[in-house]
């Protein structure tokens, strides 16, 4: 595992998106710039993210004063510079001469020059545009002593339907098929007679073309990531020519479902993530944190090793419905959250806000009053000044038992499946779902993919899995069959990586036999319906999905009490190999989840790195060194609570020992550490 996010500089890193460029008329501005960000306790400044056309002005004529004398500024006053590559956002004299870099929409309009990542990823001149801008900056910042990590670009997203895209998604797909024979099985394109004849007649999926084959819309989507990820490591390799041992990142946006990251992630040094939550100072914070932790578990699980936190708010966002500030305390309590599941930065968008244009009223460390005497400036400059106590932390590894998984290629084979609830199959509902009672009991989790190794987990959940190849499906069965224990819930491998409906009844894939089930039909529940599930453990609500399984060599644990189902099973357990695998054949509220899982973290002996018992709204998660243990004791109520321990602890910042009683005030964190 990768210790240090750059080993230069192994201390958490504190500042955020810095745009010198938009000041050059204020030298005053720049130089009292310095001061706050001394008096912030920031060491990090994010440089460049949208400035090409402050450093190229014209095509060929370049300008770095400004980015020199930010580069020079910064690390005098004790910062690192986290150096960004300006592809986010044209100069318009690009625009308008190489109109080709303008991204085609879905109905065949080309977008016109302005707002932001909006180019052509498939684009020759823009890939040579970009390349040659990066060249440049690396070049010339190569040797400097602030320079720590390559910010690569910002937000990748979104489709290009020009005939330059078109055409690289039909090699893609000759690449990954080799004969229309292959892609037409597939794709089974047989039905409506939508068989291809010739490369040259497959379009992407569009409104007024073809939209209903799921095969093509999920390789479409694939072709997306594959395509976007072509275009950053066009973007690293420039970088990497002159800096080939400088990291590099690019942000992404935690579960955004346009890319799949996994794919990015393979190209990058680090993991760096922007997240707004909406903090209200009301109970709903308690959902928010746990959702909130479990987007940093994410990012955290795509390289298992320490992750950015590149974008957030000190205060408030301006493009919400309502943009309501953070409360008293609530940024630094979530702020110590991301280190909690792993992140060894906390950064800001923006350090001082910009005077004019479209994010004039987002929230900054810097108000537009200019001054430190504002609430928020004081909270981050406080939360700077604990961050530096905290370097024993930077670095440390998350110890997780148990593994979600979440695969971005069966979140988009879901959704386009024209069947149960086609609006909103509710995917990242159930796996916040499963989520919550680890979260809630202090216990760390990994969010894995398909290609990550099970076995260094005890529990694997993997809900709704609807599309399974059958190399997944093998995999899964090894991890059963080798001691695991799996979960899996309603649509568990009812199609293939192409979306064919696996044949011989389902789960598909090899899994019939694991879970020692077979599921013949699906009921998709009206809103004002529900079942009723009986089990040892009390009885349940059922809602949304009910399976009409059949137990194969399956011990069932639950079954149905009304419809026609009635008696039937609706959870199963099934001994495969040295393991088991556990079925759960409904959607339920959330009180059953919590039920199954608190059963099973006692049967797994699961327990928290903390030992004492956490009051509602209070987590308890941890990260070690190996010697010691630390543990994020924090309170996301917005009234006081006490926790207990039996244990002996110290806290991290002054050692003070602590063991008994535990007073919390709202949105207080305490760090404790312990010999592991």
């Amino acid at each position: 595992m990768k210790k240090y996010i750059n080993a230069s500089f192994p201390h958490l890193l504190h500042g955020g998106d810095y745009n010198p460029d938009q000041w050059q008329d204020r030298p005053d501005i720049l130089a009292e710039d310095m001061r706050l960000m001394q008096l912030a306790n920031c060491n990090a400044m994010s440089v460049g993210i949208f400035a090409w056309a402050a450093l190229e002005p014209e095509e060929g004529k370049y300008d770095f004063s400004f980015m020199d004398k930010a580069m020079d500024d910064i690390y005098k006053a004790g910062g690192r510079v986290v150096l960004a590559t300006p592809s986010g956002a044209r100069p318009a004299w690009l625009s308008m001469k190489y109109p080709e870099v303008l991204r085609t929409n879905a109905d065949g309009s080309r977008n016109t020059h302005g707002m932001r990542h909006n180019h052509c990823f498939t684009s020759p001149v823009y890939r040579e545009k970009v390349a040659n801008i990066n060249r440049r900056i690396a070049e010339r910042y190569k040797d400097h002593p602030a320079l720590l990590v390559w910010h690569i670009s910002n937000e990748y997203g979104g489709r290009c339907y020009c005939e330059n895209c078109k055409n690289a998604f039909r090699e893609w797909l000759k690449n990954k098929y080799k004969t229309l024979d292959a892609l037409n099985h597939a794709w089974w394109t047989a039905f409506w007679a939508h068989t291809y004849t010739d490369w040259s007649q497959i379009d992407p999926p569009m409104d007024h073309g073809e939209k209903y084959t799921n095969g093509l819309d999920l390789d479409w989507r694939r072709f997306v990531s594959y395509q976007t990820t072509d275009f950053m490591k066009n973007e690293i390799a420039a970088v990497r020519e002159f800096t080939p041992n400088i990291p590099v990142t690019t942000n992404m946006m935690g579960f955004y479902h346009g890319l799949d990251y996994r794919v990015l992630a393979k190209e990058l040094d680090v993991i760096a993530n922007d997240i707004y939550p909406t903090w209200r100072g009301t109970d709903a914070d308690i959902h928010t944190a746990m959702l909130t932790a479990y987007t940093h578990d994410l990012c955290r699980t795509m390289k298992h090793q320490p992750f950015m936190l590149m974008e957030c708010t000190p205060s408030h966002v301006n493009w919400h419905d309502y943009n309501k500030l953070k409360r008293p305390g609530a940024h630094e309590l979530s702020a110590l959250q991301t280190i909690a599941h792993g992140g060894d930065t906390v950064q800001y968008f923006q350090f001082r806000k910009s005077r004019g244009a479209g994010e004039q009223f987002h929230g900054a460390v810097v108000d537009h009053e200019g001054s430190e005497n504002t609430r928020v400036f004081k909270e981050v400059s406080a939360l700077g000044a604990r961050m530096k106590q905290l370097d024993a932390i930077v670095g440390t590894k998350t110890e997780t038992r148990v593994a979600i998984l979440h695969d971005w290629s069966n979140k988009w084979a879901l959704d386009s499946a024209q069947g149960f609830q086609n609006k909103n199959k509710k995917l990242d509902s159930v796996q916040h779902r499963f989520y919550e009672p680890f979260w809630k009991r202090g216990i760390n989790v990994d969010v894995i993919c398909p290609e990550d190794d099970f076995t260094k987990y005890d529990l694997v959940i993997a809900p709704m899995l609807y599309s399974v190849s059958n190399a997944q499906g093998e995999k899964l069965a090894a991890y059963v069959a080798e001691g695991g224990t799996l979960v899996c819930t309603y649509a568990t491998a009812m199609v293939d990586d192409t979306t064919l409906a696996h044949l011989g009844g389902w789960p598909g894939a090899g899994l019939r036999k694991v879970f020692g089930i077979w599921n013949e039909e699906i009921d998709t529940l009206y809103p004002e319906d529900h079942n009723t599930v009986a089990t040892d453990m009390g009885n349940f609500k059922a809602v949304d999905y009910c399976e009409l399984i059949h137990a194969e060599g399956a011990a069932v644990l639950g079954t149905y009490q009304s419809d026609f189902y009635a008696g039937r099973p609706a959870v199963t357990v099934n001994s495969y190999g040295k393991g088991k695998a556990y079925y759960l054949a409904f959607r339920d509220t959330g009180d059953f989840t919590d039920a199954m899982m608190a059963k099973l973290m006692g049967e797994l002996h699961i327990v928290s790195d903390f030992d004492g018992e956490l009051p509602h709204g209070v987590s308890a998660h941890s990260r070690t060194d190996g010697k010691s243990v630390f543990v994020f004791l924090q309170n996301f109520n917005n009234a006081s609570v006490c926790v207990k321990t039996a244990e002996k602890w110290q806290t991290v910042e002054k050692n003070t020992p602590v063991t008994g009683d535990i007073s919390l005030a709202p949105f207080e964190t305490v760090i404790l550490k312990k010999a592991k």
